[in-house]
């Protein structure tokens, strides 16, 4: 496998992982937690498409893709949490003033799954948020000891593979998914 992970700036490669089959499909394009509760709203269709496209084209691009060999096989969605819904998230607590990043989101292609590349995407989204001077960047996984996790769910990551990437827990949060516990795991970048 020749993974290389980079800046989520070519749309194409970002539909071929996220786009819906029918384009009038009101899929999330990871814009959910990237975009306020109104503007996500509102976007329906195509619409959220051409949202997640102008996003490509900002500085910084809204995440990172894995490509195997020239083949885009993986996302993660990372940014500044203040430009997230997470900043104003009731259930998922800031714990400081930093100007940390959030990566969110880790997705994998099927068909390239059970390979370890949630964890090169993870490593490729905390290099992401290095370059662009973050002091620390968090993530929201669920704490499953162990346990099985329902695909549709696995998004958010897990415990366990934040702490392989050298997270550590920095708070508890009220939120749950698929029946378990979701923490925040932090890791300083200077």
């Amino acid at each position: 496998m020749a993974l290389e992970v980079r800046a989520a700036t070519d749309f194409e490669d970002l539909r071929a992982i996220l786009g819906p089959k029918r384009p009038d499909a009101n899929v999330c394009w990871c814009l959910s937690y990237r975009l306020s509760p109104k503007e996500n709203t509102a976007l329906r269709g195509p619409d959220r498409g051409e949202r997640a496209r102008q996003l490509c084209r900002e500085d910084p691009p809204p995440g990172v893709l894995a490509y195997d060999g020239g083949e885009v096989v993986g996302w993660a969605a990372v940014h500044p949490r203040a430009d997230t819904s997470f900043a104003r998230n009731r259930k998922i607590p800031k714990v400081d003033e930093a100007a940390v990043w959030s990566v969110w989101c880790l997705r994998v292609r099927p068909g390239h799954r059970g390979q370890g590349l949630s964890h090169h995407l993870l490593e490729g989204a905390v290099e992401f948020a290095r370059r662009y001077g973050a002091p620390a960047i968090e993530g929201y996984p669920v704490d499953n000891r162990g346990r099985k996790v329902d695909p549709t769910m696995a998004y958010v990551g897990t415990r366990s593979l934040f702490e392989r990437a050298g997270f550590t827990e920095a708070a508890a949060t009220g939120s749950v998914l698929n029946g378990f516990p979701r923490v925040l795991m932090r890791l300083g970048l200077r």
